[in-house]
């Protein structure tokens, strides 16, 4: 059956030949939202961990962790080659000779043929994108941008401590670099309207974004977003309501944009609601019915938009499918 959408796993396919898989890396890194930079408490959605898996903090390398995740994902998947994917807090908020010895490091594991760095727009100097760039050059690299919605007033009831021009600016830095940039985005955020998130989809569309990821705003336990739950101050979104979202998202964003996740996956131990969260498999089956039931695709409602072109990136020294 067709896909209604361009899905981040036959993207890999086609690009290596073979079933490539994602493997999630925590480098110890941490965040200006957290730090006393930008501010103290982070985004009110986020934990002391940052959505990562606490790896560092029991002493495993970034080697250990490839390797273990490539283990389980072999056996489970037949994965034949393998993306380091740096997730925890802001993975270019580091000194560049620190930064660079973590992506070398994950770069000289066996079958590791990419990076994708999951970052915040205000942590982007041009020494970082010059490194990036040099790397693109050989590997398969992408920048993950949280944005997590358009804006500016959903920005800051947030507290994300950045705004919509800094992600376009950061993005348009990356992408002229020829490094392929997916954007973080955040459906259901406190008093936001279906409006909104149609906007933030058109403003994604118009940036020339390669790839997004979508999540739902689920609650976890000891945040801001907690106590505001607690009070009565916040409402989940329902499945069936998120999922009409997603579509409308979908219908918005061009076809050429790689969707590299359309769920969150929250840790269940983690998990102040809602409990739908945790059915990702459902969740997703709901979301191809709703796309055959509306007879609707990805990029459907574009329109006349032509989005920017991706970045001609230099010529790599040999091809992705020959590399790790």
């Amino acid at each position: 059956m067709q896909t209604r959408y361009t899905d981040l796993s036959s993207h890999l396919r086609d690009l290596f030949g073979c079933r490539v898989q994602k493997i999630t890396v925590d480098a110890g890194l941490t965040c200006p939202n957290r730090d006393g930079t930008i501010a103290t408490g982070g985004c009110i959605y986020c934990n002391s961990r940052g959505s990562g898996t606490g790896a560092h903090a029991r002493g495993l390398s970034i080697t250990a962790q490839l390797q273990a995740g490539q283990a389980a994902l072999a056996q489970r998947y037949q994965a034949r080659k393998f993306i380091a994917y740096f997730q925890a807090f802001s993975n270019t908020y580091a000194p560049v000779e620190r930064l660079k010895a973590l992506y070398d490091e994950a770069l000289t594991v066996e079958g590791v043929v990419g990076l994708a760095i999951g970052t915040r727009p205000d942590c982007v100097s041009e020494p970082v994108l010059a490194l990036l760039e040099e790397y693109a050059r050989r590997h398969l690299i992408w920048v993950e941008y949280g944005l997590q919605s358009a804006r500016d007033a959903t920005l800051t009831r947030i507290q994300r401590g950045h705004d919509t021009a800094c992600f376009l600016q950061a993005v348009a830095a990356t992408r002229s670099r020829g490094i392929r940039v997916c954007a973080h985005v955040i459906l259901g955020l406190p008093n936001e309207t279906r409006e909104d998130m149609r906007f933030t989809a058109r403003t994604l569309a118009h940036a020339g974004i390669d790839g997004v990821k979508i999540h739902s705003l689920y609650v976890v336990k000891g945040t801001r977003l907690e106590a505001q739950f607690q009070a009565g101050e916040y409402r989940c979104l329902e499945r069936a309501e998120y999922v009409d979202l997603v579509v409308d998202v979908l219908e918005r964003l061009p076809a050429r944009t790689v969707i590299q996740r359309l769920t969150g996956d929250p840790h269940p131990e983690e998990l102040a609601a809602p409990e739908w969260c945790l059915d990702k498999a459902g969740t997703l089956a709901d979301i191809r019915r709703t796309l055959e039931r509306r007879d609707t695709w990805q990029g459907r409602l574009c329109g006349a938009l032509r989005p920017t072109p991706p970045p001609a990136p230099r010529p790599p020294e040999k091809s992705f499918t020959s590399t790790g």
